[in-house]
């Protein structure tokens, strides 16, 4: 694939397609994302995961009342959410504390190791178990993840270890898979077909 055809399929400025050319056809080299269809439905999921490609960090700037509607069991009242409210920081530490690998919310794990990359890598253990398959020492330098090559070699690596390439072709079976339901089903359609198209 070139960048022009990047920048179509993503819907993205040609400067920006030049950015991400290197990380997206790596990706599907070093994971076998072959096919037309394979190709097309990662870049439509990986497009709407990452706001077209511009998120790569995962936002956690909520309000107290968003709090306990997002994670009731961690925040069951609004006066437990207060001390939380719009401090991504320690929303990170609360709600990603005790769990994936990360210590307990003083540790500090849950904002290190947040979501990041273009398919949101998340926890110390998956940080960990990605950079190791991938060669890299991600538990030491989560922000890599957050760089174009490895927020694409994380999303891949997540691709395959979930089998999505076997179902590819299925929109609705990706999306429970990466979303566990389906937010944004529509948007994730519109994108995969508008990268099948520059495939096809």
């Amino acid at each position: 694939m070139n960048a022009e055809q990047l920048a179509h399929a993503l819907n993205m400025p040609p400067a920006k397609a030049e950015e991400w050319i290197e990380a997206i056809n790596t990706t599907f080299e070093t994971f076998g994302i072959d096919t037309p269809e394979q190709q097309a439905s990662f870049l439509g999921q990986c497009g709407h995961e990452s706001a077209g490609f511009t998120a790569l960090v995962e936002n956690l700037n909520y309000k107290a009342e968003s709090l306990c509607k997002v994670w009731p069991k961690r925040f069951p009242s609004l006066e437990a959410a207060q001390p939380y409210h719009r401090n991504p920081e320690a929303i990170a530490n609360k709600v990603y504390s005790s769990r994936m690998g990360n210590g307990d919310e003083e540790s500090g794990d849950g904002f290190k190791f947040r979501g990041r990359g273009l398919i949101q890598l998340t926890g110390r253990d998956n940080y960990k178990a990605c950079g190791l398959d991938l060669g890299v020492d991600l538990e030491s330098d989560p922000d890599l993840v957050s760089t174009p090559m490895y927020a694409a070699l994380s999303a891949g690596w997540f691709w395959h270890k979930n089998k999505l390439n076997n179902i590819a072709s299925d929109i609705l079976a990706v999306t429970k898979r990466i979303n566990g339901g389906t937010h944004g089903l529509d948007d994730r359609v519109a994108r995969t077909q508008r990268a099948l198209e520059v495939f096809a």
